[in-house]
């Protein structure tokens, strides 16, 4: 495997209409573009080489006019619990993060992949937006997470993947095209994509009100996660500053205008950090976030220690308190138990360790 830098244009960028005239352009027949599309999107090839029907003078063209933006595996980790952690290395040499997670008893396989390399977002609680953004992926390179990762469920439990989750690196409403060419493909009909239900997938942002406006008004059809973790503007400028320019109430008219638009599934994602944001008070003014014109579910998360990073996981009493608050209150809510901490594979740990 070679990693160079290049100015050349991924050949997966192109639609099959765009390959169809870039070869009718070099005399090739139009049927070559639909064997070149099927060994990219179907056989998912990674070298021009490995596409043993075209003939060697049409390699040596796509190799010197195009490259080909593929994932390689680069570390795979195994956590106690079944998660595995895999690390990607993209063409430029940078590392990436993907993480299946496995639920057996439910028959449920999900994948949460990443949508940068890093992130710009600096959220007080989290390793990967210590790393900086230093670009965001492209989206044959969010698919090729999925397609990757489909392989070792499938090789691993003997069954593929069921959910995708936009959870990992990075912050999907933030390369918003990429985010959303990576999803079309996922859901488009074999042999162009993977043919998944958009339900089964969920996009989490930390919160850019225009963004989640522009996805209702782009007949957006999968679900919808905040990152939420503070229910009041003074906690949520403290741990992610992003909240300073699109804050609660900004956010809520966003989310109910997406809802109006959509009728899309919505939830909060809520770590609960020890005596900072776990209290009854806090569980209160959480209520009030979920009583707007939508329906919203509060997945309550544990959280995982950061090196570095002063918060502590709430102890299991005031979580179990918090929670049974918000159920009082006729909140949908589940505690979620930390997957893979062992291999710094939970939320918020994606930093490209070891």
């Amino acid at each position: 495997m070679s990693i160079v830098a290049t100015e050349k244009r991924d050949i997966r960028a192109l639609s099959l209409p765009e390959m169809e005239t870039a070869l009718a352009d070099w005399g090739e027949p139009r049927f070559r573009a639909r064997q070149l599309y099927e060994w990219l999107w179907v056989k998912m090839v990674k070298d021009f080489d490995d596409m043993t029907n075209l003939s060697k003078e049409l390699r040596a063209r796509l190799k010197e006019q195009f490259t080909l933006f593929a994932l390689f595996e680069d570390k795979v980790q195994h956590s106690a619990d079944g998660t595995v952690k895999t690390r990607w290395i993209t063409h430029d040499g940078h590392r990436i993060e993907s993480v299946l997670i496995p639920v057996r008893e439910d028959e449920r396989y999900t994948v949460c992949v990443s949508t940068q390399v890093g992130c710009s977002l600096t959220c007080a609680f989290c390793a990967t937006g210590r790393m900086g953004r230093k670009r965001n992926l492209e989206s044959a390179e969010i698919f090729d997470q999925v397609t990757g990762v489909n392989a070792q469920s499938i090789e691993a439990f003997g069954r593929p993947l069921t959910n995708v989750v936009y959870m990992g690196m990075g912050e999907p409403l933030l390369t918003y095209a990429n985010t959303m060419e990576s999803i079309a493909r996922l859901t488009a009909p074999p042999p162009q994509g993977l043919g998944m239900a958009a339900r089964r997938i969920t996009v989490s942002t930390a919160g850019i009100a225009k963004m989640i406006r522009k996805l209702a008004d782009d007949g957006f059809r999968s679900n919808l996660a905040l990152s939420l973790h503070a229910a009041d503007d003074r906690k949520r400028n403290e741990i992610m500053p992003i909240n300073e320019s699109n804050n609660l109430a900004a956010l809520m008219e966003a989310l109910e205008y997406f809802y109006k638009k959509t009728k899309n599934r919505i939830s909060y994602e809520y770590i609960a950090f020890e005596r900072f944001n776990d209290s009854l008070e806090d569980a209160a003014r959480l209520v009030q976030l979920c009583r707007r014109q939508f329906p919203v579910r509060v997945n309550i998360i544990e959280y995982n220690p950061i090196e570095g990073v002063v918060f502590e996981k709430s102890d299991e009493n005031r979580l179990n308190a918090f929670a049974a608050c918000l159920a009082r209150e006729g909140v949908t809510v589940t505690v979620r138990r930390s997957r893979g901490k062992d291999i710094d594979a939970a939320c918020g740990q994606l930093a490209n360790k070891g």
